[in-house]
């Protein structure tokens, strides 16, 4: 073969070869059997027919056929038709313990045998064999995900964009991560008189193929939705079972499932096996229709069992277990309808969630389901519940843990709900996928309306170019994904009063696949309201939905004419880090406007899941954290009213003051004006107490009598006694709203509102000023220093070189000098996640404001009889700019304080458009309680201080910094009059208790902070652990006269401008300090 084509290539001669794109080279091998040898070694030559002279293989293809997980035709296969979620009991007596292990199913969760492999090709492909060895196998947590439990690449985060190559309905076959799972179980011996057993996950991420003994039993997808399959044929009821599971990390699907948050694997749900005896349910549904005068009702109960001609019984209990209906039918079809009325029953709303209970029997099986009298509906466009107006008092609640992701245990699923009740909470929107079924059974319970969402989004389409919406809201071969997923959904909810409305996702765009789901929602359950947001017209939705819409937009669509539908905010006061700021504003408009419904703040706690530094210190990760993970977003999954562990922060106090169900109006002479903004109940249930606040006084009042039947969405006068004829000076009157003992639906003792309404007006820092006798201080020069020294001994030091008061020190140790870090004019603060994500963040970076310095040009000194005036001229400017603001400070020091005037100009090219505060920074030793008046006492800021009360406060200097899990700005204390800054707790002025007092008098504004830790250090730090290494051992000190709001700049509107820091002013301040 060799001399052959030696022989060809000789022929040429490489300078003449030319290939050009056009020539077709054809080369035709001619082999000689006999010369042919297969090795290096000799081989004896053999005589062979033509036929034999080569055999080709046949070609071999990996996979053979499309894999179910990238099948768009594939969503499962061989699993039973969505139902209700029940159990079946054997006994009416198990049925309403509603003990599920009293049930006739076994829970199959628990610890089982597991195996990683980078792909679904790769590893071991045969694991379901009988034969497969799995004792090496590793072991893991059922339900769990498996990124939580040490296994594959790690969690990882992203907002929008897909994780993976966008090419719908494609995922990577080599990026794929596939978990082999592995349990053996035996039949619980009250489970094998059976007829049917149903093998039933309750959530699995993203798809899974089950086999059982060996046989295959099925695949499906639909990571938040149940899947369940008949196993009767391949179960062994009197040996041992093995059961495999192989789970894919991605599938077709996945691009359906873009929401906000980590992408994480695994069965995360419970796995039941279910015994069905030979007469059974297969589903009811029941609903609850009130007449138009919402008095009595029709319970209609449509039944499917597994065979005709079998009698039904039905029982209805009240609360007390007493026998509302009582009835028995046997139908001729599988399917039937039963109906009746129900004469004024008790009606559940979120605040009274009154539950019936439901018993249906059939042949020898009971199930129980809770039963809500309740009609959502519209009426001339208000949404309305039982004929009242409802307002959403609500948040959007992922299902997260810090340790196990996506595998939420059930008592902290109870805190969750019990946390959010406490807070005044009404409403939830399960963000953006049906919940485990437990939640459900608590919002039926405890009293929440539920907006139930499709497991569906796919925001990701939206990065990738073209019309996003073509690629599978808009496509009709993805019609049958979506379908299944709206319908997935009404059957396992429909009978949960709670659930009012139905969601068609999240974030997908809109598209003809909308409708489609739309249709099939209606046909099972014509009862409730649909929302989508992204159909922004309403086109499909019952209901017009906007997420992070600014007030005045809202209500711009609130005074529209002739409007049909209402509107409600999904998403809005997007609380990431420190905030949310004026939350107060929408809640103020979705009252005053009909047609607003209210809404869910986004979002209900922080996602970080838990990590570990090198030396094994643990911390709450975000993306980013967990390498290799790219792309991600960062910190953007830090966005809750509650830190990663659901402890409340200060945007739940803030919120939850918002939207208390009293609130307190004003007060005119001696009578209160409040207003009862609960949607069903009266005040009957509340009593309320008040007490009068002034600086360091506290005066415990006597119950106020509130008027009986107030009805709800109305005002009310309550009339105060007992006030004091003459009070001191910024008097307050607090007001607390406390549940009775006898309270039904609120527990008794709890208080459920506050409310303050200033009486006197606060003394002037002229008056302030006037109240001591001013005489000349003591006056010292040494070493480029002059040193002023009070009459308690206090000694104010400057620098003349530069103009800053840089030294504090007592008579009791002279030689300290407490003061760290000189006193300057500063205008920034560490910025938070909305400075950040915000316009003005941003530009405070851009025109350097971080950087500014205070710059002295001249000082003066004058004494006279009655004190030392030291004026500072200067301007403070940052780097590489022409902006500045000139300045002129003012100290007056008489024998008994320092008082600091600070007349300041900004001016400039490209002067910020604001400032994040303006006020004094310096670093203190010694430091160790702060005490104040003001508000407390927990942080507050411009737009976010209602929840925190006018008070005398105190605490200590390390715990005054708010931590947030990315660190940034915490701590601020606003509408403050004065601030102790003290070695130790205590009232008296003399040193070493109080090292610095700072009053400001009747300037409304003002506030003040104390930190462990350097602005820049918060800044440049990523998490508390960080920042934690650089805690100082002094503090940094700030008493601000002005001070910019929060917002909610991370993702929705920024710091509205009436509290904003605006520089096109002039600015004259003044503080007192002694």
């Amino acid at each position: 073969m060799s001399s052959h084509i030696s022989d060809l290539s000789s022929s040429f001669d490489e300078a003449d070869l030319e290939i050009r794109r056009s020539t077709e080279l054809h080369l035709d091998l001619h082999i000689i059997a006999e010369r042919l040898s297969l090795g290096s070694g000799q081989s004896s030559p053999r005589t062979a027919s033509d036929s034999d002279l080569l055999r080709t293989a046949e070609p071999e293809v990996q996979p053979k056929e499309i894999p179910d997980w990238s099948n768009l035709e594939v969503i499962h296969r061989n699993t039973l038709p969505p139902r209700s979620h029940f159990h079946l009991y054997n006994t009416e007596k198990d049925a309403l313990s509603r003990d599920v292990s009293r049930s006739r199913a076994t829970l199959l969760s628990g610890t089982w045998g597991f195996e990683l492999s980078p792909g679904p090709f790769k590893g071991s492909r045969d694991f379901y064999k009988p034969e497969f060895d799995h004792t090496e196998w590793k072991l893991i947590n059922v339900p769990g995900m498996w990124q939580c439990q040490g296994f594959g690449k790690g969690p990882q985060y992203t907002n929008v964009n897909y994780p993976f190559p966008v090419d719908p309905p494609n995922v990577p076959y080599d990026d794929n991560e596939c978990g082999r799972y592995i349990t053996r179980f035996i039949v619980p011996g009250t489970l094998k008189d059976g007829d049917q057993w149903r093998l039933r996950f309750e959530g699995v991420d993203a798809a899974f193929t089950v086999w059982l003994n060996g046989k295959e039993v099925g695949y499906s997808q639909g990571s938040r939705n149940p899947s369940e399959f008949d196993i009767s044929a391949l179960l062994e009821l009197d040996s041992e079972n093995t059961l495999c599971v192989e789970v894919y990390q991605r599938c077709d699907g996945s691009y359906i499932e873009d929401q906000d948050q980590w992408w994480l694997s695994g069965i995360f749900r419970d796995v039941w096996l279910h015994s069905f005896t030979p007469v059974h349910f297969e589903d009811f549904h029941v609903q609850t229709l009130l007449d138009d005068d919402y008095k009595d009702a029709s319970l209609t109960i449509d039944v499917k069992l597994n065979k005709a001609g079998e009698s039904i019984a039905s029982k209805l209990l009240d609360s007390e277990g007493n026998v509302i209906v009582s009835d028995s039918y046997t139908p001729s079809e599988k399917s039937c309808k039963c109906e009746y009325r129900i004469k004024e029953p008790e009606k559940w709303t979120a605040e009274t969630p009154y539950l019936y209970t439901l018993v249906l029997s059939v042949g020898d099986v009971y199930v129980t389901q809770k039963v809500g009298f309740r009609r959502a509906e519209l009426i001339e466009g208000i949404f309305c519940v039982n004929g009242n107006p409802v307002k959403i008092r609500g948040v959007n609640r992922h299902e997260h843990n810090s340790e196990s992701g996506r595998t939420v245990p059930y008592e902290v699923l109870q805190w969750d709900l019990q946390l959010m009740k406490a807070f005044n909470i009404n409403a939830i929107r399960t963000s953006h996928y049906i919940n485990d079924t437990r939640l459900y059974d608590l919002t039926d319970e405890m009293g929440f309306w539920v907006l139930d969402e499709a497991d569906l989004e796919c925001h990701g389409f939206g990065e990738v170019g073209g019309d996003p919406a073509s690629f599978a809201s808009d496509n009709p071969e993805w019609r049958e994904a979506y379908v299944d997923r709206a319908v997935q959904m009404v059957m396992r909810d429909k009978n949960w009063p709670s659930v009012i409305m139905w969601s068609l996702g999240n974030e997908a765009f809109y598209g003809r696949n909308h409708q489609a789901m739309y249709d099939a929602i209606k046909e099972i359950d014509k009862t409730r309201l649909i929302h989508y947001e992204a159909d922004q017209e309403a086109q499909t939705a019952d209901i017009f939905s906007r997420m992070y819409t600014s007030v005045d937009d809202m209500i711009k669509h609130a005074e529209e004419k002739n409007w049909k539908k209402p509107f409600v905010m999904c998403e809005f006061a997007h609380a990431m880090g420190n905030g949310p700021g004026a939350v107060q504003e929408y809640i103020e408009a979705f009252y005053k406007y009909p047609r607003l419904m209210g809404g869910f703040v986004w979002e209900w706690a922080n996602h970080g899941l838990v990590a570990k530094t090198e030396d094994g210190e643990k911390y709450f990760g975000y993306g980013g954290d967990f390498q290799p993970d790219e792309p991600n977003d960062g910190n953007f999954v830090m966005d809750g009213l509650c830190n990663s562990q659901h402890f409340p922060g200060p945007g739940l106090d803030e919120y939850s003051k918002a939207i208390e169900p009293v609130q307190v109006l004003g007060i005119k002479g001696n009578e209160v004006t409040i207003i009862n903004r609960h949607d069903f109940l009266t005040l009957d249930h509340l009593q309320c107490y008040w007490e009068l606040i002034s600086d360091r006084q506290q005066m415990i009042g006597i119950e106020i009598l509130i008027p009986p039947g107030v009805k709800p969405h109305t005002k009310a006068t309550l009339i105060l006694g007992g006030l004091p004829m003459t009070m001191s000076a910024d008097a307050w009157l607090q007001l607390q709203f406390m549940a009775r003992e006898n309270s039904k639906w609120v527990v008794p003792g709890r208080v459920v509102a506050r409310g303050e309404l200033r009486l006197t007006a606060p003394t002037s820092l002229q008056l302030l000023k006037t109240l001591s006798t001013a005489s000349r201080p003591r006056v010292q020069r040494k070493d480029g220093m002059l040193y002023v020294t009070l009459s308690k001994g206090t000694t104010f030091g400057f620098d003349t070189g530069n103009g800053t008061l840089s030294s504090l020190s007592h008579v009791s140790d002279p030689d300290l000098n407490l003061i760290s870090v000189p006193m300057a004019l500063d205008f920034y603060r560490a910025l938070t996640d909305n400075d950040r994500g915000g316009p003005f963040g941003q530009e405070w970076l851009e025109r350097r404001v971080h950087q500014t310095r205070n710059h002295f040009s001249h000082m003066t000194t004058t004494e006279t009889e009655s004190g030392c005036t030291i004026v500072v001229r200067g301007r403070v400017a940052p780097p590489v700019l022409a902006w500045c603001v000139d300045t002129t400070t003012t100290y007056t020091i008489t024998s008994e304080h320092c008082s600091i005037r600070v007349q300041a100009k900004p001016s400039g090219l490209l002067l910020p458009t604001t400032f994040a505060r303006f006020g004094l920074s310096f670093g203190l030793r010694r430091l160790r309680v702060a005490q104040w008046f003001g508000r407390g006492p927990g942080p507050s800021y411009a737009d976010m201080k209602r929840a925190q009360t006018i008070n005398t406060w105190g605490r200590g200097a390390d715990a005054m910094f708010q931590h947030h899990e990315f660190p940034q700005d915490g701590g601020n204390r606003a509408d403050v009059r004065w601030v102790e800054l003290r070695t130790r707790w205590g009232a008296g002025a003399e040193f070493p208790n109080r090292l610095l007092r700072a009053r400001f008098g009747d300037h409304d504004g003002a506030s003040f902070a104390v930190a462990p830790f350097a602005t820049r250090d918060v800044d440049e730090a990523r998490h508390p652990f960080e920042l934690e290494r650089k805690r100082r051992d002094d503090h940094i000190v700030r008493l601000d006269w002005y001070h910019h709001g929060l917002g909610t700049g991370s993702c929705g509107p920024a710091t509205l401008p009436k509290y904003q820091l605006r520089t096109d002013r002039e600015f004259d301040v003044e503080v007192l300090l002694d």
